[in-house]
């Protein structure tokens, strides 16, 4: 026997043991202390023996919540986060977590238990093709195909979440984890990942020096790789405006002088504007997704005619998106290091302008601030109506930008946030700002409702010190608010914001722009949410005054790290909306048949 880094004992050498000891005494070389998923018979004999093996398995209400808490975990620790679940219904409800992880690059591994081989193709009691399910979003699916394959395949899938930066699947027919089989336990294996090649960085480097007004795109590269401080030395060194990508405001500290907010959707104005006049732009850690390149605000900001070097530890990325001038296969952190390395000691074309860009980067951004301050409601004319209908009706109910500059000013230090999809999360993203990496969580292209307190329920389990916040629209939060007994039950404290604005805004917005206020299937009129979260253990505070906001998340805040409780905040908004969230993905309607043409 050997210990692991968590004092644990490790198998060494080949050794006679069952499947099932087989598969935990992998996970325990893996460094695994965690799953997250719903018990089941299917894998019952390996779960039998978690605990004297170290390994906690966290039960929680729905699989897809599973799902997720292992996505936050993984996020907030740079560790492999775990889910597993009965075969067939347990497995499927799992995909559109997976999905989501897969976008996010997430080290998930799904371990799935299958119907026994014995009744296979019969149509047997849960039975599933449970590769397909699954293929389109992962890195690597690993079938055992034979017990005595069983540490094999499961190390293989843990390695490769690693190495492939994404979700795996591990497959298990359910009868495979019986028997005896005579195997050796491997050792967890990692990439030493590189700065890329020596013709490329000399590149790179070389249209660094010749750049005038050099911008820097930081990805969630950079936050996996722990690169911030190699980004904020190559930033400082070219005196270069830092802008984050879509939904990943954690990878550049917002104290920063040089910090000018994320691009995307509900992005920085002033990031925006310095992008627009860049002639060079180093992204660093990012694919440049369609989402987070969008024009925004009316500003076509992506720049024309500057040229890209691309940064990605995946080869399949660099001039997917964007036609770039130099593309870089290595890791942010490294590639980081070396292209400082290589200008550090040079004469830069954009010294001779460096004060002029501080003063313009301060100048983008204090105009910017500004504008968000007084930005207290929106101004279309259906949001104006709303605003009026609400004074009569509600009692003058909060406006949501408010709502979030107040939430933005409550903030813990070392927050932990993650947001759902909708209209008001979207719109956060200008009021969300962080100190370090690992600190912010969303959906990103997967766009999924439901995902914000799952989450963030993994995120805390991970970093238990860390203050924890999701927050959701009331639409997005009834699809997982059941997790809240997960919390609860376990010991994972939380705080959760829960904007009611009783509709589903970001649809409903669409619905405004193109389709004359037609609002069909929008509207969701729902009863307390902070009085159904006492319902299942946690807190519940309903805020529907502007003065109140910081002071409720404060409480919450001090009773999650002080007392160990969960809490949510019910804010009680107003309809108004902001932008449409895709804009670009609608065409005002043409209808031909006569009994239709009303409704254009």
């Amino acid at each position: 026997m050997a210990s692991d880094n968590g004092g644990r004992e490790v198998v060494k050498g080949v050794q006679k043991m069952t499947p099932s000891e087989a598969f935990v005494e992998t996970m325990v070389a893996q460094d695994v202390t965690t799953l997250f998923g719903i018990m089941g018979s299917a894998f019952m004999d390996a779960m039998d023996i978690f605990a004297p093996a170290g390994i906690e398995l966290i039960p929680v209400v729905h699989e897809q919540g599973a799902g997720h808490m292992a996505d936050g975990y993984a996020r907030a620790s740079g560790r492999h986060g775990v889910v597993i679940g009965q075969n067939g219904p347990g497995i499927s409800n799992c995909v559109t977590a997976i999905a989501a992880a897969y976008w996010a690059h997430s080290p998930v591994v799904m371990i799935t238990p299958e119907a026994g081989t014995g009744g296979s193709g019969l149509g047997g009691f849960q039975e599933a093709h449970q590769l397909p399910m699954f293929q389109e979003f992962t890195k690597y699916q690993g079938h055992v195909n034979n017990p005595a394959r069983m540490a094999e395949y499961t190390a293989r899938c843990f390695d490769r979440a690693m190495s492939e930066m994404g979700p795996t699947q591990l497959n298990i027919p359910r009868d495979y984890f019986y028997g005896e089989v005579e195997t050796e336990i491997a050792e967890p294996a990692r990439l030493d990942r590189g700065p890329g090649g020596a013709e490329s960085l000399a590149q790179a480097a070389e249209l660094l020096a010749e750049a005038e007004f050099p911008v820097i795109v930081s990805g969630g590269g950079v936050v996996f790789s722990d690169a911030v401080d190699e980004v904020k030395q190559l930033a400082e060194r070219l005196g270069a405006p830092v802008v984050n990508s879509y939904q990943h405001n954690d990878s550049f500290p917002a104290s920063h002088p040089l910090w000018c907010g994320p691009l995307g959707y509900q992005g920085s104005k002033a990031g925006m504007k310095l992008i627009k006049d860049a002639d060079v732009v180093l992204a660093l850690g990012t694919r440049l997704g369609p989402f987070g390149t969008l024009p925004q605000h009316g500003i076509e900001y992506w720049p024309k005619n500057a040229k890209i070097i691309q940064v990605d530890a995946d080869h399949k990325m660099l001039g997917l998106v964007k036609k770039i001038a130099v593309g870089i296969c290595g890791d942010a952190k490294a590639s980081a290091a070396d292209l400082f390395s290589r200008i550090e000691g040079k004469t830069l074309s954009s010294d001779a302008t460096k004060q002029k860009r501080a003063e313009r980067i301060r100048s983008e951004k204090e105009a910017w601030e500004k504008e968000l301050s007084e930005w207290t409601e929106e101004r279309d004319e259906f949001s104006q109506d709303m605003i009026a209908e609400a004074a009569q009706e509600e009692g003058n109910w909060l406006h949501p930008r408010q709502v979030l500059a107040e939430l933005e000013k409550a903030m813990p230090e070392r927050v932990m946030v993650s947001t759902d999809i909708g209209n008001i999360n979207s719109v956060a993203h200008s009021y969300l700002r962080f100190e370090e990496p690992r600190s912010f969580f969303a959906p990103m292209s997967f766009g999924n409702c439901g995902y914000a307190l799952p989450t963030i329920i993994g995120a805390k389990k991970a970093a238990p010190e860390r203050p924890a916040i999701a927050y959701a629209g009331d639409g997005a939060w009834a699809m997982s608010m059941v997790e809240t007994m997960t919390a609860v039950r376990h010991d994972i404290p939380v705080t959760a914001v829960v904007f009611h604005n009783r509709q589903w805004g970001a649809e409903k917005k669409n619905q405004v722009e193109f389709y004359n206020r037609r609002f069909v299937a929008a509207e969701l009129e729902t009863d307390s949410f902070a009085e159904i979260g006492r319902s299942m253990g946690a807190e519940g505070i309903t805020v529907d005054r502007l003065e109140d906001v910081g002071p409720a998340l404060k409480k919450a805040i001090d009773m999650q790290m002080n007392e160990g409780k969960t809490t949510i905040i019910e804010i009680m908004c107003n309809r108004e909306l902001g932008d449409p969230f895709r804009r670009d993905a609608l065409r005002k309607p043409v209808r031909m048949l006569e009994k239709y043409q009303d409704y254009v």
